[in-house]
């Protein structure tokens, strides 16, 4: 394990931090917030400990998968653990394992929250909560890398162990260059959906987080009634850019060079375009007569459908009290998630094709034993490891759901509380059903629940493998070869 060099991107990662605090820092200043020295006192520590840690290159270059994925787990952790400190020093949230609670789902993009009233936080916590969002959204670690010169393996390992989906691909020849271009993306379509939102007369503050919260695919809200009190066409601009931002970024660059024919022909992005139109219409048709007009109706159901499906939480409409069917819909929407290469969460819409063709193929085995047939998603043969991958991801998965569900049962709430908190939380998406539902929070939970759930968040987020083997006790031995004992003439090892 080469520490050196994992203390050196942690560095980095701090110092990262401590510059992205300099929103909040503005964001009161402008509102003439006391508030201001919390976040500049802790932006300058984290800066400093930063400085120390990055401020000598390590010699040692080497740098591998293990260390990629010790890398991004530690830097969520580092990062989170500095994220929460405005909210304990300032009071407004005084509990750790509740601010713990909050900053990691805001990094996570999970947009569930613990404060019942977020109209009385200040407006910098309310913009760090929302731009906390933004930066999970793509990733910390994926900004470093268009800003920091590292070796190319380096580069890869760690973008695979941050970047979401099954694998991961260059846009360009070189790393550094694919993660100035996806982050060039994301700036212009949060940039866009910003002036989009100010054209529909909605509040500059209020722009800046609902953007924020959509481009990062999270949920936190600046106002205690969440979407309700917006406009139509506000609600309709939000729905559209959640739905933006959980398309694979891939796509966006194929439009960029002209590439029109590839864009069509994108496996994933039929599914998920195709999973989301059955899923409204299914949801109006069963919702038909809770509201007035087919209009409404189809507003309704698609911004949760949108909302659901990338993981992303805001809410207009109290879906607990929608029928049965309808809940059932967005509840397998959670699992399902976005698509790999986005910024939303859960399982992804890849992996669920992925398994489908595999469990199709399994089936036509059984009948015709002799066919051989290979597998193929996005017209590229699914090779050995690919599958392996997949098939571990989805044992894993449902192992630490189930583990997940069974220690919140401890709270005794009902069991659509605890499996749709998980579920909520493990699929990063914020609102779960009846205690912890879209018009509800996660505040009456035990810190014993909100301890499980900041891991399910962390897990989810950074797709299960990296918080996993940072957990392996095998990550951290020193690997060294015996030295040879000779004995009669003989070695023996």
């Amino acid at each position: 394990m080469n520490l050196g060099i994992i203390i050196y991107m942690l560095g980095w990662i701090m110092k990262v931090e401590a510059l992205f605090m300099l929103l909040p820092v503005g964001t009161a200043l402008i509102y003439r917030e006391s508030i201001a020295w919390c976040y500049l006192g802790v932006a300058a520590f984290c800066g400093l400990l930063g400085w120390i840690c990055s401020r000598k290159k390590p010699q040692s270059g080497e740098f591998f998968a293990k260390e990629g994925f010790v890398t991004v787990s530690l830097g969520w952790i580092v990062l989170s653990l500095f994220g929460c400190l405005p909210f304990l020093i300032s009071g407004e949230i005084p509990s750790f394992v509740d601010a713990m609670y909050e900053i990691v789902s805001g990094f996570t993009t999970t947009g569930a929250s613990i404060v019942p009233q977020v109209e009385e936080l200040s407006k910098a916590t309310l913009m760090w909560r929302s731009f906390s969002h933004w930066i999970g959204g793509m990733g910390v670690l994926v900004f470093i890398l268009a800003v920091l010169p590292l070796a190319g393996d380096c580069n890869m390992h760690i973008m695979r162990a941050e970047s979401p989906g099954p694998s991961v691909g260059k846009l360009v020849p070189k790393i550094r260059s694919t993660a100035k271009l996806l982050y060039t993306i994301y700036f212009v379509m949060t940039v866009v959906m910003i002036l989009l939102l100010l054209l529909g007369k909605m509040p500059l503050f209020d722009s800046i987080c609902m953007s924020f919260g959509a481009a990062g695919t999270g949920g936190f809200s600046c106002r205690n009634s969440g979407q309700v009190d917006y406009t139509a066409y506000q609600q309709m601009v939000i729905a559209v850019f959640m739905l933006l931002f959980g398309v694979n970024f891939n796509v966006y660059y194929l439009i960029l060079d002209k590439r029109f024919k590839d864009v069509f022909r994108c496996e994933e992005l039929r599914g998920y375009l195709a999973i989301v139109a059955v899923a409204v219409i299914a949801i109006m048709f069963n919702i038909r007569s809770m509201f007035p007009s087919l209009g409404r109706t189809f507003h309704e159901a698609f911004f949760q459908v949108s909302s659901v499906i990338t993981t992303t939480g805001y809410a207009t409409a109290d879906f607990d009290q929608w029928p049965e069917f309808s809940k059932c819909v967005l509840l397998l929407l959670m699992f399902i998630g976005a698509c790999a290469g986005s910024t939303g969460g859960g399982m992804k819409v890849s992996r669920v094709m992925m398994a489908f063709k595999e469990m199709k193929k399994e089936i036509a085995a059984v009948v015709h034993p002799r066919s051989v047939k290979v597998l193929k998603f996005e017209h590229k043969p699914l090779g050995h490891d690919m599958l392996r991958s997949l098939n571990a991801f989805i044992i894993m998965y449902f192992i630490i759901f189930f583990l997940s569900v069974l220690l919140l049962s401890l709270d005794n709430y009902d069991f659509m509380t605890s499996f749709s908190a998980v579920a909520a939380n493990l699929n990063n998406i914020g609102p779960g059903m009846s205690v912890v539902g879209p018009m509800s929070n996660y505040s009456t939970l035990s810190d014993l629940s909100k301890a499980v759930l900041i891991f399910d968040m962390l897990a989810g987020r950074l797709e299960l493998f990296p918080v996993i083997v940072l957990l392996t006790p095998g990550t951290w031995k020193q690997i060294r070869r015996k030295k040879p004992v000779k004995a009669a003439g003989k070695e023996f090892f």
